[in-house]
């Protein structure tokens, strides 16, 4: 992953007005791209593997879609990084599966039914260190708040 393409957008998603302008651009265009293409393709994925998360709302329990960017792992689990593009204030998905922690994601065109989990202590640790060498900005976006970015690990339904 380290051809030229790859490191300007990690140096442009590393910035600053990258935070303020993507999150009104980035999921928006991913959803209509996503809904238009049936599924079969996610925009934000050419870059970062993808997936469109639809969780209920931890309020309104209406169901909620929203794309974002995962680390798939080895065993078919996938680690979400609720970043919030390197902005104060947790991404209302992260709410969402703390409450609700059953959810389904569209991957690569299929949906499939998950169960989320936060990681904590030395799991989340560990997964952190692997996200950051997945994807070097996110070191970046939490240098920039000082909550501690959430990761959620998610398994198939069928799985414990």
């Amino acid at each position: 992953m380290a051809g030229y393409g790859v490191r300007l957008v990690r140096k442009v998603s590393s910035t600053r007005a990258f935070a303020k302008v993507a999150p009104h651009v980035v999921p928006a265009f991913d959803r209509t791209v996503h809904r238009l293409t049936r599924g079969r393709v996610l925009p934000s994925a050419w870059m970062l593997p993808g997936v469109i998360l639809t969780a209920r709302g931890a309020r309104s329990g209406l169901p909620r879609r929203t794309p974002l960017a995962c680390m798939p792992e080895d065993g078919g689990t996938w680690v979400l990084i609720g970043s919030n593009f390197g902005r104060p204030g947790h991404p209302a998905w992260t709410a969402n599966l703390l409450k609700h922690p059953e959810a389904e994601i569209s991957w690569r065109g299929r949906d499939i039914a998950v169960r989320a989990r936060l990681l904590e202590g030395p799991e989340r640790e560990a997964a952190w260190r692997a996200v950051l060498a997945f994807w070097p900005p996110y070191a970046n976006y939490q240098s920039r708040v000082e909550r501690e970015i959430r990761l959620f690990r998610l398994h198939r339904v069928s799985e414990r």
